[in-house]
């Protein structure tokens, strides 16, 4: 497809009524929403003009009874339904519920001071997961023995190399608890 000097001006007319780029490469055929877009960028067209429905939407949005209004009211006035703007097959219907922390072994009960290790003490032989925070002077690596070729003891390894099933499961079913 080709922009024609035809298209192009329809393009024009179009962004200045206000249409989304979907509407508008639905109108013109043989586009796509990106190609319209570009399209728009390139000829510098400033920002559309809004559409009537878009402007009485916020005039409504951002007009604010008077007092004698409020106070005519006896019942308590109720909020509008949340309106969703864009793509909302991936919205939430609710809130998004927090999943419980997971139950941990304390720190110290897995790792003995004896076998901490600093950044110093590192090798190719010793497990490199980090416990707690690096800017804090009580920061430690694991330090446990870890097999050749992981960076890891077996504990550390089934945390940090998880199979994807396994995460799938694991979100599936705080999903199902969360609903």
């Amino acid at each position: 497809m080709s922009w024609t000097s035809e298209r192009v001006d329809l393009l024009k007319k179009l962004w200045g009524d206000g249409l989304s780029a979907s509407q508008i490469a639905a109108e013109l055929g043989g586009v796509t929403r990106n190609a319209v877009i570009g399209k728009v960028h390139r000829l510098g067209l400033s920002g559309r003009a809004k559409t009537q429905a878009s402007a009485s939407q916020k005039s409504r949005k951002t007009a604010k009874p008077s007092m004698s209004e409020s106070q005519s009211h006896t019942e308590t006035p109720h909020s509008p339904m949340p309106q969703s703007i864009g793509a909302t097959a991936l919205k939430a219907e609710t809130a998004p519920v927090a999943a419980p922390a997971p139950k941990s072994q304390p720190v110290a009960e897995l790792v003995p001071i004896a076998k901490r290790a600093s950044i110093l003490t590192l090798t190719e032989r010793t497990c490199k997961w980090p416990i707690g925070d690096p800017t804090s002077d009580d920061f430690y690596f694991c330090g446990h023995a870890s097999n050749p070729g992981v960076p890891y003891c077996a504990h550390h390894c089934r945390i940090a190399y998880q199979p994807a099933s396994d995460r799938r499961r694991t979100q599936n079913q705080r999903a199902v608890a969360a609903g």
